[in-house]
């Protein structure tokens, strides 16, 4: 019997494939307002994927990774809730 294959993803703080469920999906709305994190993988929007640490979270946010993917500017505030959240995900 042939094996599934893994879905893998970029984490755009650490640059590592790893496998889509240990990720977090950081998600833009349709509208290109909202940037929130999405932790069922079901937001509709476009999507980058983050491994659960704050140490890849920061990476991403100093080296503008995740402006890059969206193509527009996140205000400090986004990633402060974004670390709020990481942090009580328990990451």
């Amino acid at each position: 019997m042939r094996q599934k294959k893994v879905p893998l993803r970029m984490c755009t703080g650490c640059g590592e494939m790893k496998p889509k469920k240990d990720l977090v999906r950081v998600v833009r709305g349709p509208e290109g307002t909202d940037i929130s994190l999405d932790l069922t993988g079901k937001k509709p929007g476009r999507g980058a994927y983050i491994c659960r640490s704050l140490d890849c979270l920061k990476a991403a946010r100093k080296a503008r990774r995740l402006e890059r993917a969206f193509s527009c500017k996140i205000p400090d505030e986004v990633y402060e809730q974004m670390e709020k959240e990481m942090g009580a995900d328990g990451g």
